[in-house]
């Protein structure tokens, strides 16, 4: 069975003074501190959370 592709997602930007539905967006990601890197599976889901705040996150290679 083949591996699922997965992203790398950093936190470039803080959420501190930012809506608390983005904040939400943040944490639901594993992020918890800046320039944090976590590994995430590549779906749908995570793309469209990662698109709700492209601000305060970056893809990284």
């Amino acid at each position: 069975m083949a591996q699922a592709a997965m992203i790398k997602i950093k936190l470039v930007g803080s959420p501190i003074g930012r809506q608390e539905k983005q904040k939400k967006i943040v944490r639901s990601l594993g992020l918890k501190k800046m320039n944090q890197v976590v590994e995430r599976p590549d779906t749908p889901g995570f793309r469209g959370m990662v698109a709700k705040v492209p601000h305060l996150l970056a893809i990284v290679d």
